[in-house]
């Protein structure tokens, strides 16, 4: 545990360091997030801030290369390709927050990048849908590709509050951490040294790192350089595992088993995937291309019943840390005790939500 540890230290305080040069840089190069109609805030602020981010997560996997046992993992390619990836759409990414790139490049980016990955040997090698599902490796690769472009716009979508996207997707690894920490203990040899533990370390402290400049009022947005890379990242992760982990390690309850290798990684997803499902929904019904922006997310929609900008961060974040962190409760916990959590957290998600507004208004910073 101790080493990781040390990467999620390595990739927090290089992030922390590093952003304020990235700032300066977006000034330098004009990144700016102009103020639209759809956005909340009311002046001009620099992006950029996914080159922190992707500087972070290189400095912790170089350190986790020289580590006894961390290091080990590189003996594949594995590793070598999700940062090549992360680095295809952080460069992608950052050219939008400079010029603005059409859809059409940032999706071909992506999809290189997840190309890449899959090359490198980071994809599906089965589907842990009620047992264990083989596929073609062609159907699996398809698969690989289309969870790593759906999880990048995911979190794309969901970047639209002071520090929602980075705490989100830091409440989504550190979940996904714990699910992987306790499933490798399982293996046969029991290892709990995984190249998606160590995916999620890493970015769980990019996101800590980052979150001090790009907290309400954010000094640094991350921009489609953050948003793309955290999406990629987080999606490095669960495919790692996911596809490479039997289901009785997951569980010794056989309905669990069949179920969880498959709803743990959604339910990491959930809150950034429902709102990008819910958009194009949305947008389609509307006769609108499903990129079309518009202001009905879901923190536009926090923000309508009376939310201030700081709290409706926060409500967020707890309902990403319910759906999470509570999928994860059902593989360390047996019993019905996962259940009574879920549901009193989920009970009192929902009082913050509704009833919180009319108790104590706030105002709307």
């Amino acid at each position: 545990m101790h080493e990781y540890v040390l990467v999620l230290i390595v990739a927090a305080a290089v992030t922390y360091l590093a952003t304020p040069f990235v700032r300066s840089l977006a000034v330098a190069t004009g990144a700016f997030t102009a103020v639209r109609e759809r956005d909340v805030h009311k002046t001009p602020i620099p992006r950029l801030g996914g080159v922190g981010i992707y500087l972070g997560f290189v400095a912790a996997v170089l350190v986790a290369r020289a580590l006894p046992y961390l290091g080990g993992l590189f003996s594949t390619r594995q590793l070598w390709g999700v940062l090549v990836a992360g680095g295809i759409v952080c460069l992608v990414g950052a050219f939008d927050d400079i010029r603005e790139l059409d859809w059409l490049t940032k999706l071909a980016g992506q999809m290189l990048a997840a190309g890449l990955m899959a090359y490198t040997g980071v994809q599906l090698l089965s589907l842990p849908i009620f047992g264990t599902t083989i596929l073609p490796t062609p159907v699996l690769v398809l698969v690989t590709v289309v969870v790593v472009i759906a999880s990048t716009n995911a979190v794309n979508f969901i970047d639209g509050l002071d520090g929602l996207a980075a705490g989100v997707v830091g409440i989504a690894a550190f979940a996904f951490f714990v699910y992987s920490y306790s499933v490798s203990k399982a293996f046969q040899p029991a290892n709990v040294f995984s190249t998606a533990t160590l995916i999620s370390a890493a970015l769980v402290g990019c996101c800590a790192g980052f979150l001090p400049h790009n907290f309400h009022p954010a000094r640094l947005f991350m921009g489609d350089s953050g948003a793309l890379t955290l999406g990629l990242l987080l999606s490095a992760a669960t495919i790692t595992l996911t596809g490479n982990v039997d289901p009785g390690q997951v569980s010794t309850n056989e309905v669990s088993a069949a179920f969880l290798p498959i709803l743990v990684p959604l339910a990491v997803l959930l809150l950034p995937l429902l709102d990008m499902l819910l958009a194009v929904v949305r947008r389609t019904r509307a006769g609108q291309r499903p990129w079309h922006p518009d202001a009905m997310h879901l923190h536009h929609r926090m923000l309508r019943i009376g939310h201030g900008h700081r709290r409706a961060v926060l409500i967020l974040y707890l309902w990403a840390a319910i759906v999470a962190l509570g999928s994860v409760s059902f593989v360390i916990w047996d019993g019905p005790r996962p259940l009574a959590v879920v549901g009193a957290a989920a009970a009192m998600g929902v009082v913050l939500t509704v009833w919180l507004p009319r108790w104590r208004p706030s105002e709307r910073l």
